[in-house]
């Protein structure tokens, strides 16, 4: 015993008891630190990506643009040169400039042509079904409650 008169008390100041063996509450705090820390680094990943896919949207706008500005250019440049190799050829701009809009007349038509086309296969039986299930389930989607839109307010 010493002087402090309790049994369970440390012989001297630098004697610590020996830290007692783990029990199922203290495996089960660590596990919760450890799914914390874990989960806690994935939203912090995410929140990078989500950061960087907000970033890479306004970049592929931006590159779908350049590339449209560069597609009319070059599409202008190669019309120009279409024209002026038919002007070499037959001798005069009239005649090139016929021939080129005769060309040009040729690809509006199949464009209405493929138009047409895929505006046909919209119409038939099983794609009209389809048409009609996805159109009957927007048109008849509960909307959350709360939400009022502008044009639902008379």
């Amino acid at each position: 015993m010493d002087q402090t008169g309790r049994d369970d008390a440390p012989a001297s100041p630098d004697e610590t008891p020996p830290p007692a063996p783990p029990g199922l509450l203290d495996d089960i705090g660590r596990l919760g630190r450890a799914f914390r820390k874990l989960f806690g680094a994935q939203l912090t990943l995410l929140t990078a990506e989500l950061g960087l896919a907000r970033a890479a949207v306004h970049w592929l706008l931006i590159a779908g643009l350049a590339a449209t500005v560069a597609a009319v250019g070059l599409g202008l440049t190669l019309l120009g040169l279409t024209g002026w190799l038919l002007a070499q050829w037959f001798g005069s701009w009239a005649w090139a400039l016929a021939a080129l809009s005769l060309v040009e007349l040729l690809f509006l038509a199949g464009a209405m042509l493929l138009f047409r086309r895929c505006m046909h296969w919209m119409t038939l039986p099983a794609t009209r079904g389809e048409w009609n299930a996805m159109m009957h389930e927007v048109m008849h989607r509960p909307d959350p409650p709360g939400d009022i839109r502008r044009e639902d307010v008379p």
